[in-house]
């Protein structure tokens, strides 16, 4: 199993960090090149959306992470990469979002909360996040909540948070995206 994690901006080193605990190997993606790897799937990190999809049109990644997606690549994105993944940008998964929906980094808070597929008491870790205002598809499967708001989903193999699991010792929502990855053998 060969995970590649978008590495342009955010918090792309504690998922690698994260993957590493539980023995899956990672490589970073920063440009075209790296893109051409072999992956069984991608993270798309926390960071700052605007910048991230910049800098994804910039270096010609774009397309590339697009097109594998819609061809079945499973993706993972939290925070911001669930933004990327959203309407907003990629379009890759049929969810909207409201971006900084929880307010500024004093916004940000810890909570503990159940998630489908994942199991009880998982601990998320909110900073400056959106959540899900819509969901536009059958397929297209709410995950968790919290006050009321929809803070991850799952359609296919693609997986979004609004939570920064990577930020914490419970390794339960990486676990589950590494079970969607696990037969993928196209990429």
């Amino acid at each position: 199993m060969r995970i590649a994690v978008l590495a342009l901006q955010g918090a792309f080193r504690e998922h690698r960090e994260m993957l590493r605990r539980i023995g899956v190997e990672s490589f970073e993606v920063r440009q075209c090149s790296d893109w051409m790897y072999h992956k069984d799937g991608l993270i798309l990190p926390g960071g700052e959306s605007t910048t991230q999809a910049r800098l994804l049109h910039d270096s010609g990644l774009f397309e590339l992470l697009r097109n594998d997606i819609i061809q079945g690549l499973p993706v993972f994105g939290t925070c911001a990469g669930m933004i990327l993944i959203s309407s907003l940008h990629l379009a890759t998964m049929s969810i909207d979002v409201l971006r900084n929906a929880y307010g500024r980094q004093l916004g940000s808070f810890h909570t503990v909360s159940d998630m489908d597929e994942v199991g009880n008491n998982v601990p998320m870790t909110f900073i400056r996040a959106p959540y899900i205002s819509g969901v536009n598809s059958e397929d297209c499967h709410p995950l968790a909540s919290v006050d009321g708001h929809v803070v991850a989903a799952r359609q296919g193999r693609q997986l979004v948070t609004s939570f920064h699991p990577e930020l914490d010792n419970d390794s339960r929502v990486h676990e589950f995206f590494i079970g969607l990855c696990n037969g993928n053998k196209r990429f």
